[in-house]
């Protein structure tokens, strides 16, 4: 069982950057790929980067390549997601989940836990 808190959303001006954390709780926090959805008002929840077990391997959505990084740190059990150059199509309930599984995938039916979310809000 993996319990996972996101923090950091907020409101932030076209261009600007926020760092959005997910906590986990449990030992095998290592044992999962750890990815960031996110869900804007009456849009389905969409994928946006994903992060293997260890931390070696990423993947992102063309939506946000080049301006957002997901990275780890399993001593700490924290996933981030740091994001630049936000623009006002980035405005979304952004959520953390955990991939028990041992293919990458972008399917959120996939993912076996979720945090509440953290909203982020960009204006234009």
């Amino acid at each position: 069982q993996v319990q996972l808190a996101e923090s950091g959303g907020g409101l932030v001006q076209a261009g600007g950057s926020l760092r959005l954390s997910c906590a986990a709780s449990g030992r095998t926090f290592s044992s999962y790929n750890m990815a960031w959805f996110r869900q804007a008002p009456g849009k389905e929840r969409e994928f946006v980067a994903q992060i293997s077990r260890s931390g070696s391997s990423t993947y992102y959505a063309d939506s946000v390549k080049g301006r957002f990084t997901i990275s780890r740190d399993n001593a700490k059990n924290t996933v981030y997601l740091e994001m630049n150059s936000l623009k006002p199509e980035d405005t979304a309930v952004y959520y953390c989940a955990a991939d028990a599984g041992v293919q990458r995938t972008t399917r959120p039916s996939r993912y076996d836990y979720w945090g509440q979310g953290t909203q982020v809000t960009v204006s234009s």
